[in-house]
């Protein structure tokens, strides 16, 4: 990993953070390690809110609505796979045998999950201001590319037809399944008392947006 803290421009204190970081649960299960990176993807994903969220207030004018959108569009499954992509990141993970032969260190939402452990594990070894400074030199470019987008934020588009039709809508969680660690949950979006369309996501956030992105393409059919 010497190479890529070298591109990141840090010096770990804890090696064994970012070992973690790198290990999936197939890995953990095969070698007896102590854990995998799903605890500190948990904490990498909100640092990353905060990293862009702090840049957005201090660099930005928009409103509150729009801020929002504009960190979703850089903190989601997409924005994160790539920026792992351009660090390479794959390279570095570990898995079981098993995971291996099915492709799985490339698989998308793995390798979006091992950047946003990584800047977890940064965050614990080395703090705030180097996970931001880290977290900023790969996002920014990004964000002052206008060719780039990253997420469709089907909520929001959604909540414009609803309000368009004055019709009423809602989310419903129907269901909620897994240990603390790895929960997913389902949820259903109402319009007028009528489900349009069920997402399934590892947050409650996440299976929104698909049941949103499920009820526009539905809407779409329907005109």
């Amino acid at each position: 990993m010497e190479e890529l803290f070298k591109k990141l421009n840090i010096k770990p204190k804890s090696l064994d953070l970012y070992q973690t970081a790198f290990s999936h649960s197939s890995y953990v299960n095969e070698h007896k390690a102590k854990s995998n990176y799903e605890r500190l993807e948990f904490l990498g994903d909100a640092v990353l809110d905060l990293v862009v969220a702090d840049y957005l207030y201090q660099h930005h004018k928009e409103s509150e609505g729009e801020m929002t959108k504009v960190r979703a569009n850089y903190v989601c499954e997409n924005a994160n796979y790539c920026y792992a992509l351009t660090l390479k990141l794959p390279q570095y993970i570990l898995v079981g045998h098993g995971e291996a032969k099915d492709g799985y260190p490339f698989k998308k939402a793995i390798v979006a999950d091992i950047f946003e452990a990584l800047m977890g594990a940064i965050y614990l070894d080395l703090g705030y201001a180097t996970v931001r400074n880290v977290a900023l030199s790969i996002i920014v470019p990004f964000m002052e590319n206008p060719n780039i987008s990253f997420f469709n934020d089907y909520k929001s588009n959604l909540q414009e037809y609803v309000q368009t039709e004055q019709k009423s809508l809602e989310y419903v969680l129907t269901k909620e399944e897994g240990p603390a660690h790895m929960k997913t949950f389902t949820m259903n979006v109402v319009i007028d008392g009528i489900v349009y369309g069920s997402g399934v996501g590892s947050t409650k956030k996440k299976a929104e947006q698909e049941a949103a992105k499920e009820a526009l393409e539905k809407l779409a059919v329907k005109k």
